[in-house]
């Protein structure tokens, strides 16, 4: 809205500054791990590195895949974005974006301890992790590789 000062947000990602929004992202990856945990036939260090890469997975979907809003409320602005481009309005390096780099980092870190430095599993995490940094890097920003998941637009 132009005039009174007042701003538009994008309702998309704004979810992800809320009050709880980064503790209810660690009960999930919880609940994950001790799901997997519980499963007969899938040792410790199997269920760390599943953790890892479903977790990795996931968010790679959800914040580097999936393109535009679900709202038809800002007539196409974000409609070439993914919700990694469009968390803070674009802005890189803010507490959230810090947050959701961290938490991979982190587990990666637990998954090749638990695994206990495990070559094979090791290899495994390691490109599950790089697969999501890079993606997260601001150089990535807007950058698709390959022409992959990138919109076409008709006038």
């Amino acid at each position: 809205m132009e005039g009174n000062g007042a701003r538009w947000t994008n309702p998309n990602p704004s979810w992800l500054n809320f009050r709880g929004s980064w503790v209810t992202n660690v009960c999930v990856l919880a609940i994950l791990r001790l799901g997997l945990a519980i499963i007969p036939g899938i040792s410790a260090e199997a269920a760390w590195t599943l953790t890892n890469i479903i977790y990795n997975l996931a968010t790679f979907i959800m914040f580097h895949w999936v393109i535009g809003t679900p709202y038809d409320l800002n007539q196409g602005e974000y409609e070439g974005l993914t919700l990694w481009e469009q968390i803070d309005g674009g802005a890189q390096f803010t507490p959230t974006k810090k947050y959701l780099t961290a938490v991979p980092i982190l587990l990666f870190l637990l998954s090749t301890h638990f695994t206990h430095y495990d070559f094979p599993t090791f290899l495994i995490n390691l490109i599950s992790l790089l697969i999501v940094i890079i993606a997260k890097m601001p150089q990535m920003h807007q950058v698709r590789i390959f022409g992959i998941n990138k919109r076409e637009y008709l006038d």
